[in-house]
């Protein structure tokens, strides 16, 4: 036949012997190909009762100095301009990065070992930028895989753990209340050290961080329940300048009454805290004086300022030495 003859039409014939056999192969090859095709199941969102909720900025999470020194020097709309244009490049990670990365990896544990459980952090991303800005989040979101948190940048970097999330909390005033602190400012050292020896087996009132720590050690049982107490994603530390000899005792039994316990606890008698941060490596360290935050920065650790009791109450100055302005 030539080309671009008609062709005649032809009887349809039954499928020869092994036909149906040769067929098998190439369709389970198409299935495959097609269900690779279909979307892969996602985990659900847990529900806020459930989860603990984790809630941070974008400027924590990814360095943005030069959106920053634009949006100063040249104002609002020359910064939007940039991050428009620049909305297909991802952010650079920044100091937050790798608690987020912890967090992400304790999920990824947590759902190989409980599929269906709700109980996992959920991480929020919270930003004050222009809407326009969103894009150019939500593709460095989707670049990284992960979301963000709120705070204070370190005055270097130090390489930290990505698959074990360590969390490090000062005592008085950020899992304690600051009842004690109180006392050593009013009366000193020497009545506070009385104080707590008289008072031992009284636990403290509980401190803004408390539930923090409580939702860490429900995740860590999750995982010593089936026998990876050793092997747990999740470590906690106690970092507090109280001693262990003289006032010690108090914040231990306190944390037992909780029915709570940090993996390690860390008793400094005084010391500054950043030179044994650095040793340990937290991904955050909570702490209610401006001092220790600063201590820890300059070691590379990332720290977070919780505004709580005694320590926030501003030093009064004598009046002669005051600045005009200043009344």
């Amino acid at each position: 036949m030539e080309p671009g003859e008609p062709q005649e039409p032809q009887e349809p014939r039954e499928p020869g012997p092994g036909a149906e056999t040769a067929a098998a192969p190439v369709w389970e090859e198409a299935k495959i190909f097609y269900d690779n095709l279909a979307p892969k199941k996602k985990p659900k969102s847990p529900k806020p009762q459930n989860a603990v909720t984790i809630a941070v900025s974008s400027r924590a999470l990814f360095r943005m100095d030069e959106e920053q020194r634009i949006y100063t020097e040249q104002g609002v709309e020359e910064y939007v301009r940039y991050q428009l244009e620049h909305e297909n490049e991802p952010f650079s990670p920044g100091p937050a990065f790798p608690f987020v990365k912890a967090l992400e990896a304790v999920n990824r544990r947590l759902r190989e070992l409980y599929p269906d459980s709700e109980d996992v952090f959920d991480i929020v991303l919270m930003t004050n930028n222009h809407a326009q800005v969103g894009v150019r989040l939500i593709n460095s979101i989707n670049h990284y895989g992960i979301a963000a948190a709120t705070i204070f940048s370190p005055s270097r970097d130090v390489v930290v753990s990505q698959s074990q999330l360590r969390v490090a909390f000062d005592g008085d005033a950020v899992l304690f209340s600051d009842e004690s602190e109180r006392i050593v400012k009013a009366h000193g050292l020497d009545r506070f050290f009385e104080h707590e020896k008289a008072h031992e087996n009284k636990p403290l009132a509980q401190g803004p961080l408390k539930g923090f720590l409580e939702a860490l050690g429900r995740l860590q049982k999750k995982f010593y329940s089936k026998g990876l107490r050793l092997e747990c994603p999740i470590r906690t530390y106690l970092v507090t300048a109280r001693s262990a000899a003289s006032s010690g005792a108090r914040a231990l039994k306190t944390l037992r009454s909780w029915g709570l316990e940090t993996d390690e606890a860390l008793f400094l008698a005084g010391a500054p805290k950043g030179p044994l941060l650095e040793k340990i490596r937290p991904h955050i360290f909570f702490d209610d004086q401006m001092f220790h935050v600063a201590g820890a920065q300059e070691m590379g650790t990332v720290a977070a300022h919780v505004p709580y009791g005694v320590a926030q109450t501003p030093r009064r100055t004598a009046p002669a030495k005051q600045a005009p302005s200043a009344q």
